[in-house]
């Protein structure tokens, strides 16, 4: 070996270690790495910064933003009401999710199918009280399972199916990986069902100071329009997507108030008068297609088209001290809304517009990004931290799930590459509103992409050096003293242990010419060595590089990088005692 190929394995081992340590950032542990990489010469000058180019990157930061489109529209969760209302056993909740996960992955790319169904699994963590990271985690790796089921499940089955149609002479047809790929995603499905619980409850670890904000006891009020989903309907049935965090505190029926007793029927035109938590009101209101404020939508006079709530504390000084909405006339005087208000230790009755307000109130109010800054020093109020706040903002209904499914379409179609088709989603969803401006680069996990940027002309240091080929010739030479079975397994280990360091089409296109040539070598078929390539590369359960699924659930889930061996190193070892016999018995050697 080469001084260079012998200095590529240590810095890969050595960073291995110092992420499964989990002392330090994980970013901040790429980009050091990176350093040492460009100055020991093993990544050349101009080709460190090429990671954040690559399209790994580029996929899961674009995937990030749709899937937050996806999960602002309230769809998921409205599917959630509709389809499963009762379903709160976590395991049964995993089961879906991962089922409905995996079989989706098997037609459409895995990392899309991924991105649909994060908002449910939020929805469902919610609902149960418990950390997202209990479902993203298997949820991912069931994508990758699903994604070994058929030829454009995933990207390292399409290679392998075109290696084998140069070497051989004839392609893997679309569904010849379904019997072993079928049989690998049953078992998994299994195996993440029970043993889910080997991945602690995380919480994300860059939690920022507006996300900390937790203000329970708003109280809005919100009106039965002709043609709102609850008329008819009663006030459990109303408040069941609010899942115990808002309560009716009282109706408006003409001029007559309404006790809100749990069968009370809704009737058009209630005004009804809501406490809770921003989220659970919003839920509540978008859910029953209610309207906030009159249906009064501030003008288009301030110069910005974006119209955003903030929270704000009322000043000792304000001038909204002793008044009330309606007093003020907020929406003529200012031309914004009052949408919420809390008040700490006092529940409050009146309607909204006409609470006297108080020092110290926590108010929530709606207008034009241009007016809402200035007004507020106007008003003498302190505004909170950002954060989004959803309550009394347009649904774009289902734009946002059909711009996914255009883009989820024209890849499987392979019009275009998956980087420009989620790219491109990203980029509609900002164009017709769907998320915010001014929400977009929240949604995108900057400490996520910046460790993959840096990691990729770190990992590719071992092909570059030669150090892939060295392998390649250990490989053969051990592999000569083992089994027809225990070479088999010998491939797929390898290919499952590359992946994390190399892209896993890039796994493909280095391991399937070895494993052919070996194949030859020991004089067996090269189909199920070709086979055991795409398994391996399509498995990585290691580690949260190798595939863009791990990445992409990794800042949502708040895992650390030694979260994914705790689950995914009994999930590789079943893949290989499965897929080597079924692989045999499938694609016989001989």
């Amino acid at each position: 070996m080469t001084l260079h190929q012998i200095l590529a394995l240590m810095v890969i081992a050595l960073m291995m270690a110092v992420f499964i340590w989990d002392r330090f950032r994980y970013d901040v542990v790429a980009l050091c790495f990176l350093l040492i990489s460009v100055s020991l010469g093993l990544v050349p000058y101009d080709k460190a910064f090429t990671g954040f180019a690559d399209d790994i990157v580029i996929i899961v930061g674009s995937a990030l933003i749709v899937s937050a489109g996806v999960a602002r529209s309230g769809l998921m969760e409205a599917a959630v009401q509709r389809f499963v209302p009762h379903l709160n056993a976590v395991r049964l909740q995993m089961l879906l999710l991962v089922g409905v996960v995996t079989v989706l992955s098997a037609f459409v790319k895995n990392v899309g199918a991924l991105a649909i169904m994060i908002p449910v699994a939020l929805q469902f963590a919610r609902r149960s009280n418990v950390s997202p990271s209990v479902f993203l985690m298997p949820m991912a790796f069931g994508a990758l399972l699903g994604g070994l089921m058929t030829q454009v499940g995933t990207s390292p089955n399409i290679v392998v199916s075109r290696v084998r149609a140069e070497m051989v002479g004839e392609s893997f047809t679309m569904f010849d990986f379904t019997p072993v790929g079928a049989t690998l995603a049953v078992v998994g499905i299994i195996y993440l069902a029970l043993f889910y619980w080997l991945v602690p409850q995380r919480k994300r670890e860059n939690v920022s100071v507006d996300e900390a904000i937790e203000i329970r006891n708003y109280v809005s009020e919100a009106r039965v329009p002709k043609g709102a989903t609850v008329i008819g309907k009663k006030i459990t049935d109303l408040v069941k997507p609010a899942e115990g965090n808002a309560m009716v505190t009282s109706i408006l029926r003409d001029t007559k108030r309404v006790a809100p007793l749990p069968d009370t029927v809704i009737a058009e035109g209630d005004v009804i008068l809501l406490e809770g938590d921003p989220k659970a009101l919003d839920a509540i209101v978008s859910n029953g297609k209610l309207k906030l404020t009159e249906d009064r939508i501030p003008s288009e006079n301030s110069g910005s088209a974006e119209i955003e709530a903030i929270e704000a504390v009322i000043g000792k000084d304000s001038a909204l001290i002793g008044t009330s909405a309606r007093g003020l006339n907020l929406y003529e005087n200012y031309d914004v809304n009052l949408l919420a208000v809390s008040r700490q230790g006092e529940r409050i009755s009146e309607r909204l517009r006409e609470v006297i307000l108080h020092q110290g109130d926590v108010v929530v109010l709606q207008g034009r990004q241009g007016i809402l800054p200035p007004l507020l020093r106007e008003l003498g109020c302190l505004p909170l931290a950002r954060r989004t706040i959803l309550l009394g903002s347009v649904r774009r209904g289902l734009i946002p799930l059909s711009i996914l499914l255009v883009a989820i379409g024209i890849t499987a179609l392979g019009v275009v590459p998956v980087s420009i088709a989620f790219f491109a989603a990203a980029v509609a969803m900002v164009v017709f509103r769907v998320i915010p401006v001014s929400e977009v680069y929240s949604s995108v996990d900057g400490p996520i992409l910046v460790m993959l940027a840096a990691l990729i002309p770190v990992s590719d240091a071992l092909r570059t050096t030669g150090a892939t080929d060295v392998i390649a010739q250990w490989l053969t030479i051990f592999a000569h003293q083992m089994p027809p079975a225990g070479a088999l397994a010998l491939i797929l280990i390898t290919a499952m242990a590359v992946t994390p360091f190399l892209n896993n089409a890039a796994t493909v296109l280095v391991m399937a010419p070895i494993a052919t040539s070996f194949a030859s070598g020991l004089g067996f078929k090269p189909e199920a060595f070709l086979m055991a390539v795409a398994i391996g590369a399509g498995c990585d359960f290691l580690s949260p590089i190798g595939h863009q699924c791990n990445t992409l659930v990794m800042g949502p889930g708040g895992y650390r990088f030694s979260d994914y061996p705790r689950l995914g190193l009994p999930l590789s070892f079943i893949i290989i005692c499965v897929a080597v016999p079924v692989l045999m018995f499938w694609w016989p050697l001989q």
